[in-house]
Order: C-alpha cells, then sequence, then structure tokens
C-alpha cells in the first residue's frame, strides 16, 4: 500500500490497457507454422528452412510445442541439417507414439541386463 503523500516511482495505467498476451520472440514464425498447418492437407507436410526460423530449431520446435499444446493440437516435427519438417499428426500412432509409448512396447529385460 502506498504511503500517502509518497511519489509513485512507474507510471500507472488502466488494467484494460495491459496487454494480456505474451509476444515471445518466436511468435512471428510459429503463427506461420500454425497458419500454414491449418491449410495442410493430410499425409502432407511442409519444409521450413533452418535459417529462416530467426533461432536456433530446438528453440522453435521448444515454441511451436508449447503453441499447439495450448491450442490442444497434435502436430508432428522432424529435421535435418537444412529444413524444419512439420505435419498434423492425426494421433499418437501416426506421428510413431511418444518415447514413453515406444519404451512400454520394448521388450522386457532379462536379469543382469542393461
Amino acid at each position: 500500500m502506498k504511503a500517502p503523500g509518497t511519489a509513485s516511482h512507474f507510471k500507472t495505467m488502466a488494467l484494460v490497457d495491459v496487454p494480456r498476451s505474451r509476444n515471445g520472440k518466436h511468435k512471428e514464425i510459429v503463427t506461420l507454422i500454425l497458419r500454414d498447418l491449418d491449410q495442410l492437407g493430410e499425409r502432407s507436410a511442409f519444409k521450413v528452412p533452418l535459417a529462416d526460423l530467426g533461432d536456433s530449431k530446438e528453440n522453435v520446435r521448444s515454441a511451436l510445442n508449447r503453441a499447439t499444446r495450448k491450442a490442444g493440437r497434435n502436430v508432428a516435427t522432424a529435421t535435418d541439417d537444412k529444413f524444419l519438417y512439420v505435419w498434423n499428426a492425426a494421433g499418437p500412432e501416426a506421428s510413431g507414439g511418444t518415447r514413453r509409448d515406444r519404451q512400454d512396447k520394448l521388450p522386457p529385460r532379462k536379469p543382469g541386463q542393461l
């Protein structure tokens, strides 16, 4: 609580003027990817040159993952040394499953086996 007669150090503003969304540094590329995914047909993927990402492929993939989870979308990605490949995945079976899913399908280990 502010003591009477003391000046504020910062400018005040109405709450309606406060931005409610975060415009992170990956927002532009993630928005473009999501827009292209909306137009992408089944059994198709598109490739984004890594040079166009503006950051590392790991950081952009993380940002894309956060955005798709938030939107409830199932999207798969892959990369090579030049491109990030992106497509709409129908479900875990379409993208090969999660690592945990594949881990469950491994044969049981023998005693003493690492």
